[in-house]
């Protein structure tokens, strides 16, 4: 914390010193095994540049270091004054200046400090992440999030440990094939893996090292052109010295200083010649200026409405309720008093001078009262993270026997992790204990859900055998013309393949388009065959060609118009009969005529749709169409997967805008999208309830 003795504040503590000690703000827990070297790929670019943090801490250092050297060029100053005709009091104005500088300057290391005490202010926090929990999937999300959403300069660190961790697990991973691969009777040299996952993670990688390299070279270059600008503007001093214009000089000298201000960073081994140069000219130029009365007195009414400028901006200050804020902004002002204001008439130093001290006594006293509330929060809150990891501890995994088990748990270990990490900081003297105490809570649950799922890879390996030897079977008569044997035994081999487990995920796709296509070529024959056959359907075609045309009457006529109605008019529709395949288009135009028979009733738009694909399915049942049957409720899971991982979507999109507002416009239509999905995803799943309760 920063000692100052207030009561001791004033210019007249010129000859004092303070001690300063730079405040830290308690940093997040963040996980050791990112504490690692810069990998040997680091492009050298990075390492020979230094961050703009550095360069402000630095030449922050440089200041407090010229305070002598500003005194020496003031005593030059008043050697050159005590050589002309001015007025006597111009020596002791001169003396009265070095004290005040020096006054000033004291205790504004006394009550100021420097800008790195601040703690640091984000507009957008950095997610955090446990890496003993991450898979490699979730790893390039989050690189790819951070890419997207972050400056470069400020992910180094998070992007070097998801590099880090990445490389073992996939180093894991690809061992672990190799030696699954052997197993299986594969010869070494043979051994090939292709993984889009690496692909994509190279990708991210390179991406980052081209944003790097730009961002350093953008740096470095706007750092030299504003060393050119700064040495172009000690040029223009210089002759503004040496051809000095009673007239215009002060004038042409502020602007000067105006566009001085507004250099930005140069290159930090130029700093310190860069800033000597310049204020021995700055010198050279107060010590023409002072020979001058009416010059000197305009200098010193212009320094006093700069000054009362700053004093005003600290009195608001003070009054400011973000401490932090405030107290960054007054370093900002103690720099403006220290380099860049004159001195002010002597009659009025003190004056000013304790006006903008007292100003700052207050907001270092609120600030120092603000420290010493988060210090207190931060201590409770190791008890609430240590609850949090004894609640880790007491998750009951010992019953655990299947999948769904397992993810149930999951669900609860990840909503633990939300709420410790919520909790905050907690003191640094603690940080690393709290946090060794919580990857140990969840590196023994991770370790028993990794266990079970190795176990289960033996299970997949069997079903994997069971299924093909379905796939086998159902090849074989794919092209059997006994329809009778061949439909019952495809119909049995569809009933124990939807009984048989998962599989390996690498051979999912593969065997189940084998088994599929087998059944659909045969019943495609099938049903060819059946529409050639039966010709006596052309009756029952004339039959729903009538009916549909007596009941378009009845629904437009309105009599007795019921759901019910509706309802016998779509039994007696079935009753008739199937339809040959070649004339499906009347089941359409038989189903568009119900839609208007809904509209007439009012039917809620989503009843409507279930009532119409209940119809098709039905009339797909009617058929004994197995193959579309099942194509349907595929169809069907696929969507609801889709809209399930569309609404997860949405809100992880929210979790990274949290800090908005609720009346915030894109907050408002992410929630809307997201009760539209879930309106949605009911449908597709009352659809699939049905299919489940038919029996084909």
């Amino acid at each position: 914390m920063l000692d100052v003795n207030n009561d001791n504040l004033s210019s007249e503590s010129a000859e004092g010193s303070s001690n300063i000690e730079n405040e830290k703000s308690p940093v997040k827990p963040q996980n050791t095994e990112q504490e690692k070297d810069d990998s040997k790929d680091e492009d050298v670019a990075e390492k020979t540049q230094v961050t703009e943090a550095e360069k402000v801490v630095k030449e922050d250092d440089v200041v407090s270091s010229e305070k002598e050297e500003v005194k020496e060029v003031v005593e030059e100053s008043k050697e050159a004054v005590a050589d002309t005709s001015v007025e006597e009091v111009s020596i002791d104005e001169a003396k009265e200046e070095v004290k005040e500088t020096s006054s000033e300057e004291a205790d504004d290391s006394a009550a100021g400090g420097t800008e790195e005490d601040a703690p640091a202010v984000k507009n957008k926090e950095i997610p955090e992440f446990d890496l003993s929990t991450m898979s490699m999937d979730d790893i390039v999300k989050m690189m790819n999030n951070l890419l997207v959403g972050f400056e470069i300069k400020d992910i180094k660190n998070q992007i070097e440990s998801l590099k880090i961790d990445f490389q073992k697990k996939f180093s894991t991973f690809v061992k672990e094939q190799k030696e699954a691969f052997l197993k299986s009777g594969g010869e070494e040299a043979d051994f090939f893996l292709s993984a889009p996952i690496k692909h994509k993670f190279d990708e991210l990688m390179s991406d980052y090292k081209r944003k790097r390299q730009y961002f350093y070279k953008e740096v470095e270059r706007t750092q030299k052109e504003n060393l050119e600008l700064k040495q172009a503007l000690i040029d223009e001093l210089k002759e503004l010295i040496n051809n000095a214009e009673a007239s215009t000089m002060y004038k042409n000298f502020r602007v000067l200083q105006e566009r001085w201000r507004e250099v930005g960073q140069i290159p930090h081994a130029k700093y310190n010649d860069v800033w000597r140069t310049y204020h021995h000219h700055v010198e050279r130029f107060y010590d023409l200026l002072h020979l001058n009365n009416d010059f000197r007195d305009l200098d010193f009414r212009h320094n006093l409405e700069e000054k009362s400028k700053l004093i005003k901006k600290a009195e608001v200050l003070a009054e400011e309720e973000d401490v932090n804020h405030a107290f960054k902004e007054l370093q900002i002002l103690h720099r403006m008093w220290k380099e860049d204001i004159g001195p002010v008439a002597r009659e009025l130093r003190e004056e000013v001078w304790h006006k903008f001290s007292e100003a700052t006594k207050k907001i270092h006293k609120k600030r120092h009262d603000f420290q010493d509330q988060l210090e207190e929060k931060f201590k409770a809150n190791v008890g609430l993270k240590l609850s949090v990891i004894e609640k880790i501890k007491g998750l009951d995994i010992s019953a655990n026997s299947s999948h769904k088990d397992w993810q149930q748990s999951i669900k609860k270990l990840e909503a633990l992790r939300d709420e410790f990490f919520a909790i905050g900081r907690v003191p640094k003297s603690k940080n690393e204990e709290v946090w060794q105490l919580f990857r140990d809570a969840t590196r023994k649950f991770n370790s028993e859900k990794n266990s079970f799922y190795k176990g289960i890879k033996n299970d997949q390996a069997e079903n994997l055998k069971k299924k093909l030897l379905l796939v086998e079977q159902a090849e074989s008569l794919k092209e059997s013309e006994d329809w009778g044997m061949a439909t019952e035994v495809f119909k049995k081999v569809q009933a124990e393949w939807k009984k048989i487990g998962h599989v390996p995920r690498r051979d999912s796709d593969k065997i189940w388009k084998r088994f599929k296509d087998a059944c659909n070529h045969y019943f495609d024959r099938l049903h060819e065959k059946q529409n050639d056959l039966d010709k006596g359907q052309s009756e029952i075609i004339e039959k729903k060609k009538d009916f549909m045309d007596a009941l378009k009457k009845e629904i437009e006529a309105g009599k007795e118009l019921s759901m019910e109605f509706v309802q016998k008019g779509l039994e007696d529709w079935r009753a008739l009969g199937v339809l040959p395949q070649k004339v499906k288009h009347l089941d359409i135009k038989f189903n568009k005529l119900l839609d208007t028979a809904y509209k007439k009733l009012n039917i809620d738009k989503d009843e409507a749709t279930f009532l119409r694909f209940k119809s098709s399915v039905d009339s797909l049942l009617d058929q004994r169409n197995v193959r579309k049957l099942d194509s349907e409720q595929l169809f069907i899971r696929r969507k609801i997967d889709e809209i399930t991982k569309e609404i997860k979507q949405l809100e992880n999109n929210i979790s990274f805008i949290s800090n908005a507002s609720a009346d915030n416009p894109l907050v408002k239509n992410v929630y809307k999208n997201i009760e539209e999905y879930k309106k949605s995803l009911q449908i597709w799943k009352r659809k699939i309830d049905y299919m489940k309760k038919m029996e084909y």
